[in-house]
């Protein structure tokens, strides 16, 4: 039996076996699993021919007996049902063969349930995708349900603008969600949130003895799938009238809408109003309050409050905690709510703007092992390397001045496969962010905007697939990336690359990396003035002078933008800054020249308390060496 809500009756002289069956779809709902799997088995030993149904659903209840923790169980008995389906077999009777079908279509669903629920989107969107692909031909509940899923699936892989075709698809193709309400704004949201949405939870593994998977109503016009839909459209910036019921689901993406809309102060305070709200009804849970406080710091992220956001990023891993105490032990709902991996890539950023990078490096190094593939990850892992790097010598040489011994110790003696806040480690870390960087640009897709076209056609949902859409989603769990946003991180990449090969001593690479960030195309005047700094330093350590003298023309520097250096969590927080470290640059190279007189006259006029020292040193080499050429007197 085949449906979604109980048992039905196919044949007259079944009866006996359909009384069965609604017996142990009975004692299925009242939680009494012992009886159901009797009832089952007594169904099997009367030769009930849908034996692919009972296995199916005798493996689910199974699972429910235990409390819905052993998963893994379930699961090899789903990938067997749905091995057993898609193998050639001996000829069988129609009827068997459309139980066969109808088993292995909700094992099909429910594998890729389990791995949604185990943060497993790309698997769980595979194992989905034959559903999919016959989504018109499946009843209607089972179509919501896969329908549900699919989009959900979508939504946290950041693929917005294929979630948002798949909508369409399912409003003009199959009718499974209302036409939403919207508004008549002057301006549409001009920024993507990062904030992740309270998102509805596809139905878990429950089946009832017919064989279909549910769990409470199907969604439909007023389930899961119309909040689906309203998260959609919010997160590609459609405007869209959100009518609270009441529920923190829609309160919650009421606020992600205002935070869309850089109304940070309304969408804290819708926040607050949704905590206060579920405290004094006594709903509050760990979910909810995980959700709130990460979305809480995202905000105070977004407005440079580093200080408040990593004090609420700290809140929502106490209460993230509290769900995945023992993950081997736990449900699959309570899997899918940890959300420890985004919360902790949260609080490493706002620990890098707090400049604590010992505590930015270890916060990144969990998320890593999930989010491999972004290059956005391993380059702020690079960043917390090199400022760790930083602060050790701005002490060892504070201690120096002192007059006391450094008393910062090397890091202790470790394992090559644990890793550390190093400049090898960032040197690691920079040559994956370029190389997945380097890839993904390769295949970037680029977004037609409506002001690039006089006269757009209006898109038929009908005649388009919604598979055509693509996103440049490889920065999960961050928002999908633009061809600005791409650039800029290129950018950053070969600038910090260039820099740490410096350090380390290859010159070589530190030149090769410098060339290609002047290359770069909307090149910022900050990373110009890094990449000639850079490049000029790398010559002049491959005894290259004269070429470094072409990098390091101060007169270039009085064209850059000065708000683009005090906007910037730099020590160059001025062109006059900029100016004086150039010149002492060009200075060191006109000494490696041995033009000494011009170096010295250029030194003279440089008082910026980031040289002031440098310069007065170099200024007495300068003295020295000219008092020792024939014809002077050593001083």
């Amino acid at each position: 039996m085949d449906s979604a809500e109980s048992p039905t009756k196919t044949q007259a002289g079944e009866d006996e076996n359909y009384s069965l069956l609604c017996q142990a779809h009975e004692q299925f709902n009242n939680s009494e699993f012992d009886r159901c799997l009797e009832l089952l088995q007594e169904l099997e030993t009367r030769g009930e021919s849908s034996g692919p149904v009972l296995r199916h659903n005798r493996a689910v209840v199974s699972y429910h007996k235990t409390g819905c923790t052993q998963h893994s169980v379930l699961l090899k008995e789903l990938e067997a049902l749905t091995a057993d389906a898609d193998a050639p077999g001996e000829a069988s009777s129609g009827l068997s063969l459309k139980q066969g079908a109808a088993a292995a279509t909700v094992a099909r669903y429910n594998r890729a349930v389990i791995y949604y629920h185990r943060h497993m989107f790309g698997t769980a969107l595979e194992k989905l995708a034959p559903l999919v692909a016959r989504l018109e031909a499946l009843e209607k509940a089972m179509a919501a349900l896969v329908a549900t899923l699919q989009l959900q699936l979508l939504l946290a892989t950041n693929q917005l603008n294929r979630a948002e075709a798949f909508l369409d698809y399912l409003q003009y193709k199959l009718n499974l969600v209302a036409t939403a309400p919207s508004s008549n704004p002057t301006e549409e949201p001009a920024a993507v949130a990062s904030a992740s949405p309270p998102a509805a939870t596809p139905s878990s593994v429950v089946a009832t003895p017919g064989g279909a998977v549910v769990e409470g109503p199907v969604p439909g016009l007023g389930g899961s799938l119309q909040l689906l839909q309203l998260i959609t459209l919010v997160l590609n910036r459609k405007p869209v009238v959100i009518q609270e019921d009441g529920t923190p689901e829609y309160a919650a993406l009421k606020a992600q809408q205002y935070y869309i809309m850089k109304d940070f102060q309304m969408a804290a305070k819708q926040l607050m109003r949704i905590n206060n709200e579920c405290t004094q009804a006594g709903t509050v849970t760990p979910q909810l309050s995980t959700c709130i406080a990460n979305n809480m710091g995202v905000i105070h992220l977004r407005v440079r409050h580093y200080a408040i956001a990593a004090k609420f990023f700290q809140n929502a891993l106490n209460f993230d905690q509290q769900l995945a105490r023992n993950l081997r032990q736990s449900t699959l709902q309570t899997m899918s709510s940890a959300r420890s991996c985004e919360i902790l890539y949260n609080l490493g950023v706002a620990m890098l703007h707090l400049r604590r990078p010992k505590e930015a490096f270890q916060c990144f190094l969990v998320p890593v092992k999930q989010f491999h593939s972004n290059p956005r990850l391993w380059l702020r892992m690079a960043e917390a390397c090199i400022m760790e790097h930083e602060a050790k010598l701005v002490e060892e040489e504070r201690q120096t001045q002192a007059g006391s011994s450094p008393s910062t110790k090397p890091y202790a003696p470790q394992s090559a496969g644990v890793p550390e806040p190093t400049l090898e480690f960032a040197a690691l870390c920079l040559r994956s962010a370029l190389t997945l960087t380097q890839n993904y640009k390769t295949r970037f897709h680029l977004t037609v905007s409506s002001e690039d076209v006089e006269t757009p056609e209006p898109k038929d949902p009908t005649q388009e697939s919604w598979r055509h859409p693509q996103d440049n989603n490889f920065c999960n769990p961050s928002k999908p990336v633009s061809l600005e946003s791409l650039e800029k991180m290129m950018a950053a990449i070969y600038a910090a690359h260039s820099f740490v090969s410096l350090r380390l001593g290859d010159d070589v690479t530190a030149l090769e990396m410098a060339e290609q960030l002047l290359a770069c195309e909307r090149l910022s005047d900050a990373h110009k003035l890094l990449g000639h700094m850079y490049a000029g330093e790398a010559l002049m350590l491959m005894d290259k002078a004269a070429e470094a003298r072409d990098h390091l023309d101060p007169t270039f520097v009085g064209t850059l933008n000065a708000f683009d250096f005090e906007t910037r969590d730099w020590q160059l927080k001025s062109v006059d800054a900029a100016q004086n470290v150039v010149r002492y640059n060009l200075a060191v190279a006109m000494a490696l020249q041995n033009d000494l007189p011009q170096a010295k006259a250029l030194l003279a006029n440089l008082s910026h308390s980031l040289v002031s020292s440098k310069a007065l040193a170099l200024r007495r080499f300068i003295d020295l060496k000219m008092g020792a050429l024939p014809g002077g007197t050593p001083s």
